[in-house]
């Protein structure tokens, strides 16, 4: 028997086996399965725990009956690809390069291929860059590594870098899946017992908020094992795009042309700041001068006067 068959038939002997020790079996009630002499029961705990402790056994025997069937180890690995592409072009290869991936990505439909973020910067006439990140399955993704150097090729340009890397979902998706299945099947007895025993208002508002609980645990669990199986399901593929520069360009002779274009802007910075140099030190001149002139004329004469 399958993994699939062996929860279900487990899952029926527990909730089989549940019922009927919280009812006491068909046709029997506590007073009678009392002795007579017999001191009470201890207090039963309250049903928010009961409900929790059954629910953690639920999923300790799923995950027990999911891990052998028939003897044989069930493995089935989940992985998840993300791939990153670098394509160097002409600048005026780059935008019909990018609209031609996004129009791809878009004809295929949303459950093939979606484009999850794109951008282009235009920084001069010979120089821009692009980014694409798209979502898709595994074989389109195939397909457009496999001819994407040949679209370099065709367009003057080369691919830079390519690189793919793999992540193991197998654990995060077969945990959260055994919790999915333990907490619906909690949830269908919590049903069964609100339609079948009622019994006191306290017991049922409990109840009703334990089943509350329950499903919204089933929603968070459901949502996250979508999105672990969609990461699954499509891989990630992020492409840049960058210039590749012509050596005889316009772009290669700004430098040189920016120079000749700002020669007096700088002769006129330089004049100024020299300017300002000798507007800054002539007052020092002056005054070192002055003191020259008094050790030359009056201080000097007399030191000589007194070695002679």
């Amino acid at each position: 028997m399958n993994i699939k068959a062996f929860r279900i038939a487990l899952s029926a002997v527990t909730l089989s086996t549940l019922a009927l020790t919280g009812c006491g079996g068909p046709g029997a009630s506590r007073d009678s399965a009392r002795p007579m002499g017999a001191p009470p029961p201890p207090a039963e705990m309250s049903m928010g725990a009961k409900f929790a402790a059954e629910g953690d056994m639920l999923m300790e025997q799923l995950d027990a009956g999911g891990g052998q069937a028939g003897g044989e180890t069930v493995a089935q690995q989940y992985i998840a690809y993300s791939h990153s592409l670098g394509m160097r072009l002409p600048v005026a290869a780059i935008e019909p390069t990018l609209q031609g991936h996004i129009d791809a990505c878009n004809k295929a439909g949303p459950a093939v291929c979606m484009v999850t973020n794109s951008w282009m910067n235009a920084y001069s006439e010979d120089e821009a860059s692009a980014s694409l990140n798209l979502r898709a399955t595994p074989a389109w993704i195939d397909q457009f590594l496999n001819g994407v150097e040949a679209e370099a090729e065709a367009a003057k340009g080369e691919i830079t870098n390519r690189q793919t890397t793999a992540e193991d979902l197998t654990v995060s998706i077969i945990d959260t899946d055994a919790r999915l299945k333990a907490q619906q099947t909690l949830q269908a007895r919590l049903e069964q017992l609100l339609a079948d025993r009622p019994g006191k208002l306290g017991e049922l508002l409990e109840t009703e908020r334990e089943l509350a609980r329950v499903n919204g645990e089933i929603d968070s669990l459901t949502s996250s094992l979508a999105a672990l199986r969609q990461r699954v399901n499509m891989s990630e593929l992020s492409v840049s795009y960058e210039t590749k520069r012509n050596p005889v360009s316009q772009g290669a002779l700004q430098p040189l042309a920016r120079a000749f274009g700002d020669f007096f802007y700088n002769l006129s910075s330089a004049l100024a700041a020299v300017i300002t140099a000798f507007a800054v030190g002539l007052p020092w001149l002056i005054l070192i001068g002055v003191f020259v002139w008094i050790w030359l004329k009056l201080i000097w004469p007399r030191v000589r006067r007194k070695k002679s």
